[in-house]
């Protein structure tokens, strides 16, 4: 293909001088941004959010749920990163949630959220997160707001591009952000780039009643970058879209060498061709290793299996499955609009924004209407397959999403504002400032068949004088307009967890009422769970103790233990008898070097502990449950290795003081 050289930062000027040449279009500032309409996000008490908006914790690892329109947070929910107020990734049962191909990894980068669709429309069954450090995808249940399963990502370098999911929830689909050496010889030459780097999208089956993933399949692209993907819907069924940069396979200041050309490009997949190909045998079986770890409801309790093999496809092998679409510039941004038949891409130095029509793209492949080719994959021609640009919307356009009136809302990281055009005609209709340098926005069903409308948020990524400063960084923000007029109105901002990226909103009622109130004791299936006090008890297997230990308003059952020694490993398994909605217990011992448990009604976990001295030790709920809660405490001796004081364990018992005598003399 043939594309003409720019310097990326006279492009950038030129582009700036041509937007404020704009006259009333230009943000109006602080003035213009500082007001908003408290009354309307306003939840009076007792009621509740009409939305759930969950967004990505970025660098924190974790995802967070707000409602909206309050901006209140709700929860936070542990994916990728160890949480101590929930002791996941520090219990027993949840260590192997966060187990990869590296090891235990406790930390990692959520970027973006898929909620499941059906038909194209929001279900409320499950939430996907992305891990974009060691690549990742994660299933959040939306019964219970807790991580469910987490499969990791093979042949990928920087998960950036995912889960985007397909429209009956088929695949959650990523691609690799860094393309990578593949294949027995992986120790080359960086600058062997071109040469040797390889990219992946991998297509993430969903299984349709308990959403167990696995890796379907995955195809091997051109080593360039990719950035983010939308399906295709409704006309477009069957087809995935992806946003890529660095055309110009460097590997060394990107910021200069990866925006050369005037334009990159947007990848259009026929999953549907390429599932053609996986029957007709055309994938190759890969030797690589991943962790499949998934959490069992009725176990309360993790489990790790590797992996050994993926079905991977090559373009060169399977023709008519991959195509590549000129955009300008670096996009990054790549969205699909309700109807299925425009793509929205969004280049991050481009002065326009391009929309192209599936239906000529169609008609594009099936005339072979080529611009050449990159790497063996058809490039089609740019304007044959163009609906037509949005000229002069801003500066910086990120992101696109749409109400279901046929507008778009595409945000704008240099100029800090959302713009909102008309998808059919192309024209702007309104713009508002944000504050300040947003990235990604939500609409409530915005990537889906049918928005919800009524907003639209932004997640910025700097606040400066928004909140209130709290040291050399301020808190994350959102900001949140009303779209149910002809003009887009600041109704609120608010602070989240850092660093906000993409979010997605859906109707509380879709949740609510499949929601998880308590684990019913007698599913308990825990092998460590004692399921009333008559079952509790402490046993010694060599150097472990095990605590079969109950907890309920306002005591625990062992809550006297003696008989432990220096050298011993303590396993307190704790499970929560209560059986009434929102009473979790929590379980602390001091010197604990890990975190405390929080345990669900009817639940069990189990929290490691190596006693470093002697001594009688504390033990307490962490969890407020009741008046006693204060009461709700207990000790567990520690005595010498070479002691021979007795294990014993009591509730409501004191033990006689001549008896606690002669442990103490026959000890060693």
């Amino acid at each position: 293909m043939k594309s003409s050289q720019h310097n990326p930062l006279l492009v950038l000027v030129t582009v700036m001088a041509g937007f404020l040449s704009l006259t009333g279009c230009k943000p109006k500032g602080a003035g213009s941004a500082a007001g908003g309409d408290a009354s309307k996000t306003f939840i009076a008490p007792g009621k509740y959010d009409e939305f759930y908006n969950f967004v990505s914790g970025g660098f924190s690892g974790q995802m967070s749920v707000y409602g909206i329109p309050s901006g209140r947070l709700f929860r936070v929910i542990p994916v990728f990163s160890v949480d101590p107020e929930k002791g996941y990734g520090y219990s027993e049962e949840t260590k192997a949630m966060l187990n990869t191909s590296h090891g235990f990894v406790p930390w990692d980068d959520l970027h973006h959220i898929a909620l499941t669709l059906t038909n194209g429309e929001h279900d409320g069954r499950w939430a996907f997160g992305n891990a974009n450090n060691t690549p990742r995808i994660a299933r959040i249940d939306l019964k219970t707001f807790k991580t469910a399963e987490i499969i990791e990502i093979p042949n990928s370098a920087g998960n950036h591009s995912s889960p985007f999911i397909t429209e009956n929830s088929e695949y959650v689909v990523a691609g690799t952000r860094f393309s990578i050496p593949m294949g027995e010889n992986q120790d080359v030459p960086i600058n062997t780039y071109k040469e040797n780097f390889k990219g992946t999208v991998s297509f993430i089956s969903v299984d349709k009643t308990t959403g167990g993933m696995k890796i379907a399949f995955q195809i091997q692209t051109p080593g360039v970058n990719y950035d983010l993907a939308r399906a295709g819907k409704g006309k477009s069924h069957g087809w995935m879209f992806f946003s890529c940069y660095n055309s110009e396979r460097a590997n060394t200041l990107l910021e200069v060498n990866a925006s050369q050309k005037d334009k990159d490009f947007i990848m259009c997949v026929n999953w549907k061709k390429a599932e053609e190909y996986v029957k007709a045998g055309k994938a190759v079986k890969k030797s690589v290793k991943y962790v499949h770890n998934v959490y069992d409801e009725s176990k309360h309790m993790a489990t790790s299996t590797m992996e050994n093999e993926v079905l991977m496809l090559d373009p060169k092998d399977c023709p008519d499955m991959i195509y590549y679409m000129p955009c300008p510039k670096s996009p990054h941004g790549c969205d699909t609009d309700p109807t299925g038949e425009y793509i929205v891409g969004s280049g991050k130095l481009a002065a326009v924004i391009p929309v192209f029509s599936f239906t000529k793209i169609q008609q594009a492949i099936a005339s072979k209407n080529f611009d050449g080719d990159y790497e063996g994959i058809p490039v089609l021609k740019y304007e044959a397959v163009l609906h037509g640009e949005v000229q002069k919307p801003g500066l910086g356009p990120l992101h696109t999403e749409f109400d279901a009136n046929g507008n778009a809302y595409t945000s704008f990281f240099v100029s800090s504002e959302i713009v909102k055009w008309n998808v059919k005609d192309l024209k702007v209709l309104d713009r508002v400032p944000t504050y300040y340098s947003i990235g990604h926005l939500s609409v409530p069903g915005g990537p889906t068949k049918k928005p919800h409308g009524k907003y639209v948020i932004a997640y910025n990524k700097i606040t400066k004088d928004r909140y209130l400063p709290t040291g050399p960084e301020l808190a994350q923000s959102a900001q949140l307009y009303s779209i149910d007029g002809d003009k887009m109105k600041l109704l609120l901002d608010f602070p989240t967890i850092g660093e906000p990226h993409y979010a997605e909103s859906i109707p509380a009622s879709l949740i609510m009422k499949n929601s998880t109130k308590i684990y019913k004791i007698e599913d308990n299936k825990n092998p460590w769970a004692a399921l009333g006090d008559k079952y509790a008890r402490v046993e010694r297997k060599g150097n472990e103790i095990h605590v079969y230990m109950t907890s309920i308003r306002s005591h625990f059952t062992p809550d006297n233990i003696e008989g432990v020694k220096m050298g011993d490993v303590v396993y307190f398994h704790v499970t929560n008898l209560e059986q009434d909605w929102d009473v979790p217990h929590g379980f602390a011992v001091k010197g604990a070097n890990n975190a405390e448990l929080l345990i669900m009604p009817g639940e069990t976990q189990t929290l490691a502990w190596k006693p470093d001295r002697v001594g009688v030790f504390p033990m307490y709920c962490t969890d407020f449950c009741s008046a006693l809660h204060q009461e709700m405490q207990g000790y567990i001796r520690v005595s010498p290795a070479g002691s021979s004081v007795p294990l014993s364990f009591s509730t409501g018992k004191t033990v006689p003081a001549e008896t606690a005598k002669k442990d103490t003399v026959k000890t060693k």
